[in-house]
């Protein structure tokens, strides 16, 4: 066996840790990011919080921003509209440290955001109490009316065995042998009989928020009805619609309603009109107060008829490297101290290049954006225009897998609302005219079409599709119903209503 020797050339694409935690804070939400940084301060002696006000990475950022967005530029094509990103961070550099660091350097490395914890002491207490309260739930609100009844030991344990069996809308689930063997095992002793859970179910049935503890939607609207006074117009005619001919009012079949429940036309449209003030899942607002804060990653507003973006300096704390521990490193000391301050003192140094990269392309990527969504923000979702992540990685210089990632879980904030950035990217769809219009500005459209209907004649999907082809949008019925069914909004069928 003759032995022969090959010699291959290939290359392969190595990542450095730099660039590996450079692109992971990228992908990081803004809560994700406070405690990225908080792990790092917690293990990294040489980084601390900065008690400086001037931000020397947002302040530049911003001050590249609003410089770019507020100056002419006699190159620009838009008068009203100049942006030009600030040169991001190559974070392919090769920033390792050297091996000799003289004594007296000056570690002015400093990364400043703010604080997350904005808030101060003058605070009002009204926000105090919306951030310190917990939300009730439906458990907590039916069990307290419990404690302010009248009950039997044993009547509180049956009412806190059909409590538990509701779901979160207010419906009983579970079947009442289910509930009165619960009730059995809690007191053995006790003699419970079925009529028992049943008494105890209806005084429950009376409890607020009214139509709770109801088995069916029925019952649950009917509990509702009978608790309005007696006086009340139509009670009478909406109680016997809802017990006999329900089916037919879910149906909407109006001819057949007036011939059952021999009606006059008026008369049906106030009964139903009277059973659509009722609220069909009464569980449902109980516990649902709970506000969600969104914190944005980039603000935008609009000064002296020029959009300005900017980053949020509400987003993470100021950092900036320990002088006092970065002092104590010295040349050509290889003791386990030394090595272990500038190992860390490195680590710091990446940790604050990185940050400074997440910002420096996430207010590139944010401007692009805006620039190519004015129209949006001036006249609102009808103006949104087709982009996609291709047209924003090219005009920014940048890969569309880093344009996705700084896109994800990141918001804006314009005084049209609060957006997350993917919400400005949209496919395209052609027009008459040969140009595009964004699949956004689509829906948007058939969202306010929907909203102008008569709600006894509603627009079918071929209907709203003739409607944009006047407009010049060339739009399939297919499309159409692919849209609507997006935004949540029931077939022409299901919308049609007799009020």
């Amino acid at each position: 066996m003759k032995i022969s020797l090959n010699v291959q050339m290939g290359q392969h694409l190595t990542m450095t840790p730099q660039l590996q935690q450079a692109i992971r804070l990228l992908q990081l939400s803004t809560i994700e990011l406070q405690q990225e940084i908080q792990n790092a301060l917690d293990s990294n002696p040489l980084l601390e919080v900065s008690d400086d006000d001037h931000n020397t990475l947002t302040t530049a950022a911003n001050s590249a921003s609003e410089s770019s967005n507020e100056t002419p530029s006699d190159n620009h094509q838009q008068d009203d509209y100049e942006t030009e990103a600030s040169a991001t961070l190559d974070i392919n550099t090769n920033t390792d440290m050297p091996d000799d660091l003289p004594v007296d350097s000056a570690w002015d490395d400093v990364f400043t955001g703010s604080s997350s914890s904005s808030g101060s002491q003058d605070e009002d207490d009204e926000g105090f109490e919306s951030r310190s309260t917990v939300a009730e739930t439906l458990y907590d609100h039916l069990l307290w009316q419990v404690n302010l009844t009248h009950f039997s030991l044993t009547d509180r344990t049956i009412a806190v065995c059909i409590i538990d069996s509701l779901d979160d809308n207010g419906y009983l689930t579970a079947e009442l042998d289910e509930i009165l063997e619960a009730a059995q095992n809690i007191l053995p002793d006790a003699d419970i009989e079925l009529d028992e859970v049943v008494a105890v179910l209806h005084r429950l049935q009376q409890f607020e928020p009214s139509g709770v503890a109801a088995r069916n939607l029925r019952e649950c609207l009917l509990i509702q009805l009978k608790q309005l006074p007696e006086s009340t117009a139509h009670r009478a005619n909406a109680i016997m619609i809802i017990s006999e001919h329900l089916e037919l009012l879910g149906s909407q079949d109006q001819t057949s309603l007036m011939k059952k429940t021999k009606l006059s036309e008026s008369q049906l449209l106030a009964a139903v009109g009277l059973i659509q003030q009722l609220n069909p899942y009464p569980g449902g607002d109980i516990g649902n107060n709970e506000s969600n804060y969104v914190v944005p990653d980039v603000i935008v507003t609009k000064r002296h008829d020029r959009w300005r973006v900017e980053l949020n300096p509400d987003t993470a704390p100021k950092l900036r490297i320990n002088n006092t521990y970065a002092g104590m490193v010295r040349r050509a000391d290889n003791s386990s101290d030394n090595t272990y301050l500038k190992n860390h003192l490195q680590e710091a140094r990446w940790f604050l290049k990185s940050l400074q990269s997440r910002h420096e392309t996430l207010l590139k990527v944010a401007t692009c954006i805006v620039e190519h969504q004015r129209a949006f923000l001036e006249k609102g979702p009808e103006a949104m225009k087709a982009l996609v992540l291709r047209d924003v990685a090219e005009e920014v210089e940048l890969h569309e897998s880093t344009v996705s990632r700084v896109t994800t879980q990141k918001y804006m904030h314009t005084p049209r609302g609060v957006f997350e950035l993917k919400y400005f990217f949209s496919s395209h769809v052609g027009t008459s005219s040969g140009g595009e219009c964004s699949s956004t500005a689509i829906r948007a459209m058939i969202k306010k079409l929907v909203s102008q209907e008569d709600p006894r004649k509603p627009l079918s999907d071929n209907k709203i599709a003739d409607l944009l082809q006047e407009e010049g949008i060339e739009v399939a019925r297919r499309t159409i119903a692919k849209y609507r069914e997006s935004l949540n909004i029931p077939s022409s069928s299901d919308r049609k209503r007799l009020l």
